[in-house]
């Protein structure tokens, strides 16, 4: 999904860097933010009201799909646009019907920092006897440039030139936990899924 601008040198093979006087393997780091759907996060279970949360007492389903994305870029910021859709299956199909249903998009920095959350709603639109519905829907996450770029020392660190015969001339770059570290705090991504209460994640947790 990302859609990758600046070339930097990582993760090199100990072996080849033995026998070679430049680094062999260029890796594409995305500026962009990264597009994903949360594991348990793309999926939505309803049931019947009054009812516990078993397969027999479903009242509707929704997944999470098709997810595109798009990179935009300014002097200052880097945005992702993302479209999606959301197709629902109801188990009882008399009447015309509208659900809505609650769905989030959060931009992510190193994995697990929140730096960003929207809350919205995807609405999906039953026809009299029609069992599924589709609906499309959009997000939009956005960094400024300046924290997607490596600091010089990091990236002076990762595009030294290595020589046979160096003392670590064999020695994986991301070995260096400053390295990782920074690598780390670049990297952003954008989470599309439901906003899930508790109950619905244990469901998607144990089903």
């Amino acid at each position: 999904m990302s859609k990758l601008r600046i070339a930097t040198v990582v993760a090199l093979a100990a072996v080849a860097l033995a026998g070679c006087q430049r680094n062999p393997l260029i890796v594409r780091r995305a500026l962009c933010p990264a597009v994903a759907v949360p594991i348990y996060a793309g999926d939505i279970t309803l049931f019947q009201p009054g009812t516990g949360p078993d397969a027999g007492n479903i009242d509707l389903s929704a997944t999470i799909t098709n997810v595109r994305d798009t990179c935009t870029e300014s002097p200052a910021l880097l945005a992702t646009n993302i479209t999606y859709q959301v197709v629902a299956r109801r188990s009882a199909t008399i009447g015309a019907r509208r659900v809505s249903l609650p769905v989030f998009a959060a931009v992510v920095q190193g994995g697990n920092l929140i730096v960003s959350k929207q809350i919205g709603s995807v609405d999906l639109d039953f026809a009299d006897g029609q069992a599924r519905a589709v609906a499309g829907a959009s997000a939009r996450g956005s960094v400024a440039r300046s924290a997607t770029t490596l600091p010089a020392d990091i990236q002076a660190k990762i595009n030294r030139k290595r020589k046979a015969g160096d003392i670590d001339a064999a020695t994986d770059p991301m070995s260096d936990p400053l390295i990782r570290a920074a690598l780390r705090a670049a990297s952003f991504e954008v989470l599309v899924g439901f906003q899930l209460t508790d109950q619905a994640l244990g469901y998607n947790v144990t089903k």
